[in-house]
């Protein structure tokens, strides 16, 4: 296995069960699915992981961080554990990593569930712009407290209504146990404006895709619908009364919908 990473993960449910890769967003941890994964764990085998820059899983070197790296070491993980294919699901920063693996690895995956995620921006002066962006946020990281951070992050309306849930409080807190340093990596790195535009390759797409938003996420609304037109393998879930993080906001909705998407792979 690649000697650059150490990935910190774990399996949860039944290992005769058909397998579910889980990758979560910018400044979550392996526990970020749980609430999903309790509803689902009887029927399926979860493997859940701390992205690089997140939690315990430990990256050597910063070029590690790159998105296509990233990947690429998924891959090597799964192999290591002797997992040939499985179905794979990826929120934001992990959807964005989710839909690279679906694009340049289909043969490891059944399909490809992608929550609140972008194939990236179009033109490299989006990108340019992006990257500024990031890398303001990346100082903020490095020289301020993370609980301030995390409550200038979450005041953006993307999260409103993550915001106002009412475990929100206990969510924000385990954010705390992120290095900042290290997240601070993660949006040099992997942020947006770095990550390679997949756009291009959306209509030659091989597996199924599931892309789920929330309805008060116009943005990702409009992003995903886009995707949509133009995959051919792909089904569009717009959850009502959801916004950006439909997981955490609605995951009975979500397990439900991950029970139809796998099933259907599977027959």
């Amino acid at each position: 296995m690649n000697q650059d990473y150490c990935f910190n993960y774990t399996f949860i449910g039944n290992r005769q069960k058909p397998l579910i890769l889980f990758l979560h967003g910018f400044l979550g941890d392996i526990q970020d699915f749980s609430a999903v994964i309790d509803l689902i764990s009887l029927d399926f085998c979860c493997l859940l992981l701390d992205l690089p820059g997140h939690g315990q899983t430990i990256v050597q070197q910063d070029d590690n961080y790159l998105l296509p790296n990233i990947a690429q070491a998924i891959i090597e993980l799964l192999t290591c554990l002797q997992i040939r294919q499985c179905f794979l699901v990826g929120y934001s920063l992990g959807g964005r990593i989710a839909l690279y693996l679906g694009t340049y690895f289909p043969q490891y995956f059944l399909g490809v569930v992608l929550e609140s995620a972008s194939p990236g921006l179009k033109t490299q002066l989006e990108r340019d712009r992006r990257i500024l962006q990031d890398f303001e946020l990346a100082k903020q990281l490095e020289s301020h407290e993370l609980a301030n951070f995390l409550q200038q992050w979450y005041n953006q309306p993307l999260f409103d209504s993550f915001r106002r849930h009412p475990n929100f409080s206990q969510a924000s807190l385990r954010r705390l146990n992120n290095d900042p340093f290290k997240l601070a990596k993660c949006l040099r790195y992997s942020g947006l404006g770095m990550q390679p535009s997949i756009w291009q390759q959306l209509s030659s797409n091989q597996i199924p895709f599931l892309l789920i938003v929330g309805e008060l996420d116009l943005k990702f609304v409009a992003i995903n619908q886009e995707i949509a037109n133009i995959c051919s393998q792909v089904n569009l879930q717009i959850v009502k009364n959801t916004g950006h993080n439909i997981h955490f906001e609605n995951p009975q909705i979500y397990a439900q919908l991950l029970y139809q998407f796998c099933n259907l792979q599977q027959h």
